[in-house]
């Protein structure tokens, strides 16, 4: 596992999806507003991260990989703290487009005395604009995908993947021989045919696939998966299942990998963290139980972490010679 995880290093990864700036106000509450009953917070401090899509790029990089990040944001001052924030973090910014139809996503959490009093959200989230789609789509194909090892869809919902752009890449991949890897959502579940990696959880599965999904009951668990590889002709799917751990298949087999027991602090980011493991272990060729068993084994790290944080490569090392 430890020579496997070396092998990430320097591994070139396209990842396609929605970005955004997670913004924290922290501060402290000592009184109520005159104006309404609320909290008056005392901000004396702002934090700005790069979230959504980016998340995923930035636990690439800290696994050792050479994510290149391809999105749409806006031509706003959120998006100029955005490019800052990659530029901060050493990100390739060549696959960012910037558009003046758009905002940048942004999500501010209003934080006092270690509670979320609120949280603010600025965005848009309806779908790319056919040439907004066209000039992300070209400059994907023309300038960055040739160059990759593999390609990652990371889907939030937010507009930028849309059925279009999503028929266009997995074609030109599959045509320079590069696998797909997908984490997606409710608005496009369908619309990734053929992918090489299919990673929903058990939610985003019952959810886009509208049908029941308990994978306590084995039979009909996997005979809805094999429908759902049919009608989407996938090559292979992982699902995630919390405290269940991981289920992956080919059609053929099904590997189950159970959870590693841990203190769980907070699992936001934990699915960034297994689909960037996943894609890499799928450009160099691993067999679906080892990805599995290394992508589960990572997810399970950063749930050890308060808030949304990279994996850490030193500790998944030590914990992959464990298992």
């Amino acid at each position: 596992m430890k020579e496997i995880i070396e092998k990430f290093e320097g591994l070139k990864v396209l990842v396609i999806g929605d970005v955004m700036v997670d913004a924290y106000l922290l501060g402290k509450v000592e009184r109520i507003s005159p104006e309404a009953p609320v909290p008056i917070v005392a901000v004396d401090k702002k934090e700005y991260r790069l979230g959504g899509a980016a998340n995923v790029a930035l636990n690439l990089a800290a696994l050792g990989a050479k994510p290149i990040l391809c999105s749409v944001i806006g031509e706003d001052i959120e998006g100029n703290e955005f490019m800052q924030l990659l530029e901060q973090s050493g990100l390739n910014p060549s696959g960012i487009v910037r558009s003046k139809d758009r905002l940048t996503t942004t999500k501010t959490r209003v934080i006092a005395q270690q509670t979320q009093m609120i949280r603010v959200d600025h965005e848009m989230t309806h779908a790319l604009s056919e040439y907004e789609t066209y000039v992300l789509s070209h400059r994907i194909v023309d300038d960055i995908l040739p160059g990759v090892d593999v390609v990652l869809f990371e889907d939030y919902d937010k507009g930028v993947i849309t059925s279009l752009l999503i028929e266009q890449i997995v074609a030109a991949a599959h045509k320079h021989g590069k696998k797909v890897v997908v984490d997606p959502k409710n608005r496009n579940f369908n619309s990734f045919k053929g992918v090489d990696l299919f990673k929903p959880n058990l939610k985003e599965l019952k959810e886009g696939f509208n049908r029941e999904a308990n994978p306590e009951d084995k039979g009909a668990f996997e005979t809805m998966i094999l429908d759902l590889m049919q009608a989407m002709q996938l090559k292979n799917i992982m699902v995630t299942m919390s405290e269940k751990g991981v289920m992956i298949s080919d059609g053929k087999t099904f590997d189950y990998i159970p959870a590693h027991f841990r203190k769980i602090a907070d699992v936001s980011g934990a699915g960034d963290t297994v689909i960037s493991v996943a894609s890499l272990c799928y450009a160099l060729g691993l067999d679906n139980k080892q990805t599995a068993a290394l992508s589960n084994l990572a997810g399970g790290l950063v749930c050890e972490e308060v808030g949304v944080v990279p994996i850490n490569l030193e500790r998944l090392k030590e914990e992959s010679e464990k298992l």
